[in-house]
């Protein structure tokens, strides 16, 4: 009996795996930055010209960075389950306050007021 529960919990430590493969067009995080960086960008412009197609914005920022959106999601989505979302959400932060220095106190004010701020959605299987 314990030879079988021992071969039992051996298959159960070495049958656990990753969640997700990894993507064969994975993006860098230095990548993905930049991208995020700048469909946040095109986001804030749908504000500013209400009547502007934000899927169009979507695909030119897609195409300068020469990522087909097949690769952007799949990345997205292994970036996401393995945690490494928030670092690489924080470096494309860092990338539109260099584009755009007078950001930064919008940014400051949105974090100085509780419950503006909301965390990013989790991806459910």
């Amino acid at each position: 009996m314990k030879k079988l529960f021992f071969i039992f919990v051996l298959t159960g430590l070495f049958s656990c795996g990753d969640y997700i493969d990894k993507p064969k067009n994975l993006l860098s995080k230095d990548q993905m930055a930049d991208v995020l960086a700048d469909l946040a960008i095109n986001d804030q412009a749908t504000f500013i010209y209400p009547n502007s197609n934000l899927e169009a914005g979507t695909r030119y920022v897609l195409k300068q960075h020469n990522i087909k959106s097949e690769d952007f999601i799949a990345s997205f989505k292994y970036y996401v389950v393995k945690e490494q979302m928030q670092g690489i959400a924080e470096d494309a932060q860092k990338a539109v306050l260099e584009k755009d220095p007078k950001a930064d106190q919008y940014v400051k004010d949105k974090k100085n007021k509780p419950g503006e701020l909301q965390p990013p959605p989790v991806l459910s299987r």
